[in-house]
């Protein structure tokens, strides 16, 4: 399979990114490199060494860094394992495995297994989320618990607004390089309150990569029956992707320990709607791990 970037330099310019945003993350990372049946998967690591595992997989098409960004709250308490998604714009194997069926669950269970870990909680946003969804349908009992974040695998896409508001606006945008394009996207998915930061960076993705369009498989309720883990779910009701008020819907009626809280934010939170869940998510994790 090829690569996910489109040339040597695309990938070197989002690698540069990437490093810039490690730096603007503080001290006390480090990282290191796992062998899995997939390929090398890089592995961002904080937190005390005795803390209680917590791994956080990274939204699509973003990078990691950012990703982890949105839950630096948690640095302090909870030994935080974060790996670059494979086939994923980051350090890891750059060629893509499918979302739809259990290659991401298994390569989640060979970083569990390369560590140690018998259970661990996970966070998830977006396409992250997705991948906890395949777990808990994969191996339910190395979940302690679980927190959602506009995930991705429980309820579809609207196709033609997303290709309308998300797709063409891209396509514009690789054209052209106009700001206006970026901002349009970067306003789209965020209800205009996106970082500079990250609307540069993933304006770069936009131009350097080959966009992930495979969304992780719709979860069946039957597939979750032997999962019980307590989970989180936490939406944004302006979301362009997944729409608060569907995604809820839909949990409540497939995950079967399910809490649900509903932002006025889009798909990327404000700054402010992040405090929220990040007080939202500690108190869960006290509360359940």
């Amino acid at each position: 399979m090829s690569s996910i970037y489109r040339s040597e330099e695309g990938k070197s310019c989002i690698l540069e990114e990437y490093e810039a945003y490690v730096d603007q993350l503080g001290e006390g990372f480090t990282r290191e490199y796992v062998e899995t049946r997939f390929g090398q998967t890089h592995v961002l690591l904080t937190g005390p060494k005795d803390g209680k595992p917590l791994f956080i997989l990274q939204g699509m098409n973003c990078v990691n860094p950012m990703t982890l960004s949105w839950f630096s709250s948690l640095f302090k308490d909870y030994r935080i394992i974060a790996p670059d998604t494979i086939g994923h714009p980051g350090y890891s194997e750059d060629t893509r495995i499918s979302a739809r069926f259990d290659s991401l669950a298994m390569w989640v269970t060979d970083l569990l297994d390369h560590y140690e870990i018998d259970q661990s909680a996970f966070i998830g946003p977006s396409f992250g989320g997705g991948i906890i969804l395949r777990l808990a349908t994969y191996i339910p009992d190395r979940i302690a618990c679980s927190i959602l974040v506009a995930p991705a695998g429980l309820i579809a896409r609207s196709k033609m607004k997303v290709a309308q508001d998300f797709m063409l606006p891209i396509v514009t945008y690789r054209m052209t390089s106009s700001p206006n394009s970026l901002q349009k996207i970067a306003d789209t998915v965020s209800c205009n309150c996106m970082k500079e930061v990250d609307k540069n960076i993933i304006g770069k993705i936009f131009k350097h990569v080959s966009l992930e369009q495979d969304m992780p498989k719709l979860t069946d309720r039957e597939e979750l029956a032997n999962y019980t883990a307590p989970t989180l779910l936490l939406a944004g009701e302006k979301d362009i992707f997944f729409p608060g008020d569907k995604l809820i819907e839909r949990a409540r009626k497939i995950i079967p320990n399910v809490r649900t809280v509903k932002y006025d934010t889009g798909h990327y939170p404000s700054q402010d709607v992040l405090v929220q869940m990040n007080e939202e998510i500690k108190l869960f994790l006290q509360e359940n791990y």
